[in-house]
């Protein structure tokens, strides 16, 4: 412990008090958020770098500039070193996170990894395929923190124990060598719950991204139900990532609130590749963090906070299954795109947000003592959701299809005479259903 925590005359132990010790992480960060935005909206427009309404599942009707995950990795970063290089009583809510190292360096070594990724992709273009290959280069930085290896533990633990064999370490003989290969499923596990968590979140928040301010608030308050866990688990002192899971946790909140204003509908400047799979991967470490100590149930109320962008991938890969299309095939049946069709950009926004805030409450009543309740709950509302969507969805596609074959020009109209019957001036504009 260092001579300043152990002279220290009180230590912070209550939820305000670390709350409060944090609270310069998140201002660095949602300031250096607000004032790189414009810096990079403006070398954004000098290079070309934007979006241009050349789809018509696109929302905006004029150019808008890409680059603002590079704002948003900005004021990260500067959360994370100021972790680093302010002083002791700045940060600290009590005896153990003081003397605990701040974000470990493989985890900037992913976030850098993921932001240079979207990057090229947002000027350039990459391959689908390369995009995999930096996410899973990412997740390999993340596995030499072993933060899946705990995670599994929570998970394969209670197996191993009952197989006398709690590590889960294997013998396997190799009779060609004359020798044995020391197979450590648990961290093999571990390895695949890494990779398989930074390719899910990653791509989920990219798919998501489709409205103006919607990531980038759903993030928000998903960073707020993380930060509540993450201060209870600082509160029971949980283990060595207490420290780095609440500086990632208010470095988030600062920088997607620092964002938002640039981005909320009219936005100015889009978070790009670059950004959307900067906060995917984030929310991922985040996550992963707090089964650190193999407290599994935490990683689910983890998920369960950040369910929006997972229902929806879950949803797209199911509707397009059974529309018979490839799984990376784009479409306009995001949650998102149905509600703006009714509610407009603003009001899907707002409704995603909601729900993204009754998801936070769901996972954040898991530590608080109810995980039934919040199971049930959320299972119930996950439910709801997937059959609604899925029912509008096949809705539409049966539409197209009828229009398809009857040979009209709109989905959802119907011929008030057969096609036989010569056109008149009142059946030339079919009626709708």
């Amino acid at each position: 412990m260092s001579e300043l925590a152990q002279s220290a005359p009180e230590l912070a132990r209550t939820p305000v008090d670390i709350f409060h010790s944090y609270l310069g992480v998140f201002l660095v960060a949602f300031l250096v958020t607000l004032l790189v935005t414009p810096l990079m909206r403006r070398l954004a427009i000098r290079n070309g770098v934007i979006d241009r309404p050349d789809d018509p599942r696109k929302a905006h009707r004029i150019p808008v500039a890409y680059l603002g995950g590079v704002g948003v990795y900005a004021g990260l970063m500067a959360a994370v070193l100021f972790s680093y290089f302010a002083p002791q009583d700045l940060l600290g809510g009590h005896e153990s996170v003081r003397a605990l190292s701040p974000v470990p360096i493989s985890i900037i070594v992913g976030m850098t990894i993921i932001m240079f990724l979207g990057v090229l992709d947002d000027v350039v273009g990459i391959d689908p395929r390369l995009k995999i290959a930096g996410q899973l280069i990412a997740a390999a930085a993340l596995a030499s923190e072993k933060m899946g290896t705990n995670v599994a533990k929570g998970i394969l633990g209670p197996i191993g124990r009952f197989l006398g064999n709690e590590d889960l370490v294997f013998m396997i003989p190799l009779p060609f060598i004359q020798g044995e290969y020391q197979l450590e499923l648990m961290y093999w596990v571990g390895t695949a719950i890494i990779a398989f968590f930074v390719l899910g979140f990653c791509n989920a928040s990219n798919l998501i991204d489709g409205l103006d301010g919607l990531l980038s608030g759903v993030t928000s308050i998903a960073a707020a139900g993380f930060l509540f866990i993450a201060i209870g688990m600082a509160v029971s002192d949980s283990g060595p990532l207490d420290s780095a899971r609440l500086v990632l946790c208010m470095g988030l909140l600062g920088a997607c609130l620092g964002f938002l204003p640039h981005n909320f509908n009219p936005a100015s400047i889009f978070l790009g590749d670059a950004g959307s799979l900067l906060l995917g991967f984030v929310s991922v470490v985040v996550i992963l963090s707090m089964g650190d100590t193999g407290q599994t149930p935490l990683v689910v109320a983890g998920m369960i906070i950040y369910a929006i962008p997972i229902i929806d991938t879950i949803l797209a890969i199911f509707r397009r299954k059974l529309a018979g299309k490839p799984i990376s095939a784009a479409d306009d049946q995001h949650l998102h795109h149905m509600l703006k069709r009714s509610l407009g950009v603003k009001g899907a926004v707002l409704v995603m947000y909601a729900l993204g805030g009754v998801f936070a409450s769901l996972g954040v009543l898991v530590t608080l003592g109810r995980a039934r309740d919040s199971y049930t709950l959320a299972i119930v509302a996950v439910s709801f959701i997937g059959v609604t969507a899925i029912k509008v969805a096949r809705r539409q596609a049966i539409e197209r299809d009828a229009a398809d074959r009857l040979g009209l020009s709109r989905p959802g109209t119907l011929p008030t005479k057969p096609h036989t019957a010569a056109p008149t001036k009142a059946s030339d504009e079919p009626a709708h259903v």
